[in-house]
């Protein structure tokens, strides 16, 4: 996710993977960034460095943005659409960033290949930051913005009964915390399905994921993903509450979920114990892991085959549910 530390990247990793680690590290050496910065400085290194890489990619029929009213103030959404065709439907995507850092501007390229490629609007979600807006803020911001566009589907032209909610990392994280939440409140029917690309479920990571991935080599570390946590929870007590850590949620009545599992991520065997618990609980789901994959490997797929890959697949899914 950072890569601050390192301008190198581990052998065993997909070519075009390990060139995107590469590239990314050297321009965080020539930004200067680092976890000793202060939130708002890295912020600006990180747009700096993930700017090349949502260059190109697909064309969209329009892009507009509109503001969105949330508990916590107004919410800027969006919206990509990738042709002319009526009522479709639609994505609503969460960034990652460790709740701290990236926008719709570092996303703006998966948005718009998910939008092309699966034939729906994508609905990006520009959500208040921590540490200065911690939780819940920014998972009240979303849920928030689930029911504004299912509410107002006919003034966007899209389908309200063929709503798909997503995220990677932390907006992984975010989106399950708001469907949990839609469905306590009576709402979950309000979404057809999930989709997790890399998240951030649990704040325990699995030793073996910390000793194989959590060095500087595989993009985001150990290090790294324990202090975004410091700055998203607002107290001790959140590191218990099922709506910060959603591992330790009840699971049952969520729609499909499709889980992308980059191989070689300190993240990895939490996707999975998600993808256990979920088909444990009656959801639907499939996960797929990417060989010589890491955090954040999305954002490559202009040099990365496996990146490819895993668009084609996710997209394939969300048609099928969608």
């Amino acid at each position: 996710m950072l890569n601050t530390t390192s301008t190198q990247a581990a052998p065993n990793l997909d070519p075009g993977v390990r060139d995107f680690i590469r590239i990314t590290g050297e321009a965080y050496v020539t930004h200067g960034a680092g976890l000793e910065k202060n939130a708002v400085n890295a912020r600006l290194v990180a747009e700096k460095v993930r700017a090349p890489w949502v260059a190109g990619g697909p064309v969209m029929f329009s892009t507009i943005e509109q503001s969105v009213p949330t508990p916590h103030g107004p919410v800027r959404i969006r919206i990509y659409n990738p042709d002319s065709t009526a009522g479709k439907p639609a994505m609503i995507y969460v960034h990652g960033g460790g709740w701290v850092m990236f926008s719709l501007d570092t996303h703006d390229r998966i948005m718009r290949e998910y939008a092309a490629r699966a034939g729906i609007c994508v609905i990006g979600v520009d959500y208040a930051l921590s540490p200065e807006a911690r939780f819940p803020v920014a998972l009240e911001q979303v849920v928030a913005v689930v029911r504004h566009v299912h509410e107002h589907a006919a003034s966007l032209d899209i389908n309200p009964d063929r709503l798909a909610l997503g995220g990677d990392s932390a907006g992984a994280n975010l989106s399950l915390s708001a469907a949990i939440s839609l469905r306590d409140a009576g709402a979950g029917n309000r979404l057809r399905a999930l989709v997790f690309n890399y998240g951030a479920f649990g704040i325990n990571m699995s030793a073996d994921d910390v000793r194989k991935y959590g060095g500087p080599d595989y993009m985001l570390t150990a290090e790294e993903m324990a202090y975004f946590w410091t700055q998203y929870l607002a107290s001790a007590a959140d590191r218990s509450n099922p709506l910060a850590v959603p591992l330790l949620a009840d699971l049952h009545d969520l729609p499909p979920a499709f889980l992308c599992v980059p191989q070689c991520d300190v993240l990895t065997t939490q996707s999975l114990l998600l993808d256990g618990r979920l088909r444990s609980a009656g959801v639907e789901t499939r996960a797929l892991v990417y060989e010589g994959a890491t955090h954040s490997f999305l954002e490559a797929v202009s040099i990365s085959a496996i990146a490819e890959k895993a668009f084609s697949d996710t997209s394939s899914w969300l048609r099928e549910h969608l």
